[in-house]
């Protein structure tokens, strides 16, 4: 695996093309569900630097005067073919723009057939606005992170157990096409405990219709993370946690066939699979 520690730009492939200032990318693959890093290294300090990629933009920080870097997550929707990441450099010298190729490759996820109680598949009337009300907030969570990292080691595992199902699984709940599974599953015995993989801020905790017990933590840098169906949740929503803390405990609550954890990964509200980010800002 690869670390990517702040503090030092690590330069690898040399693919931006500009007079002055460069780009660097690094990811498993370029393709739907990954994370991407980009480190932008400048030729003069500069006083900003903004990026646009997939029709969004996304926050970049400096790590020092002439680097900065910035997290892109590919989504599930992204089309295959050739996309461009729009750079611009402000300094006290002026504006430099860059642009990026990115070309995503096409990615065949696998299909997976679960039976689980009907309520959480077609839910009853009664049911309804709980979930609208959890879903807005979920979506405005994913909008208040903070820009910048909250966390200076590499990520760490939460649970010492392997991720047994596929990010971007396309799910059949009762024989009913729902979304694609947009995280990863680690089939952990009820009871184990689930930490922190960085330090962060925990923005929500709490019990939810669809994913029971669930803490959404906030590394900063538009990354965060939802770890879903806990037995118990210990942590409580405005801490600031360290890598290790113990959010809650393994469970099966929610609309799960079994006790596990289910790990979401966001990148700037992009839905990614954490195992890249494990990849890429891991400890090796």
């Amino acid at each position: 695996m690869r670390a990517l520690i702040f503090g030092a730009a690590t330069a690898l492939t040399l693919i931006g093309q500009a007079p002055s200032s460069a780009v660097t990318v690094d990811s498993r693959a370029l393709a739907p569900g990954e994370l991407i890093v980009l480190t932008i290294t400048t030729a003069n300090e500069a006083g900003a630097v903004h990026v646009r990629a997939f029709d969004r933009d996304w926050p970049a920080f400096a790590i020092d005067p002439l680097t900065w870097r910035t997290f892109v997550g590919v989504d599930l929707d992204v089309e295959p073919g050739d996309h461009v990441a729009s750079i611009r450099i402000d300094s006290s010298s002026g504006t430099e723009r860059l642009r990026q190729p990115l070309s995503v490759e096409a990615k065949t996820f696998r299909t997976r057939n679960l039976t689980v109680d009907n309520a959480f598949v077609n839910p009853p009337a009664s049911v309804q606005a709980r979930i609208e009300r959890e879903a807005a907030e979920l979506n405005r969570v994913y909008a208040s992170g903070s820009a910048t990292p909250l966390w200076t080691a590499p990520f760490v595992r939460p649970v010492p157990h392997e991720a047994n199902s596929a990010f971007g699984t396309r799910s059949v709940f009762n024989g009913e096409r729902r979304s694609p599974h947009g995280g990863a599953d680690f089939l952990s015995p009820s009871g184990t405990p689930i930490k922190a993989p960085s330090a962060g801020t925990v923005l929500l905790a709490g019990d939810l219709y669809y994913t029971g017990g669930t803490v959404v933590l906030d590394h900063g840098a538009g990354l965060i993370s939802v770890f879903a169906h806990m037995s118990s949740v210990d942590a409580k929503t405005g801490d600031r946690v360290e890598a290790g803390a113990v959010l809650g405990k393994v469970g099966a609550t929610g609309r799960v066939t079994g006790a596990h954890l289910h790990w979401t990964l966001r990148a700037n509200g992009v839905r990614v699979d954490p195992l890249s980010l494990l990849d890429l800002l891991g400890k090796q």
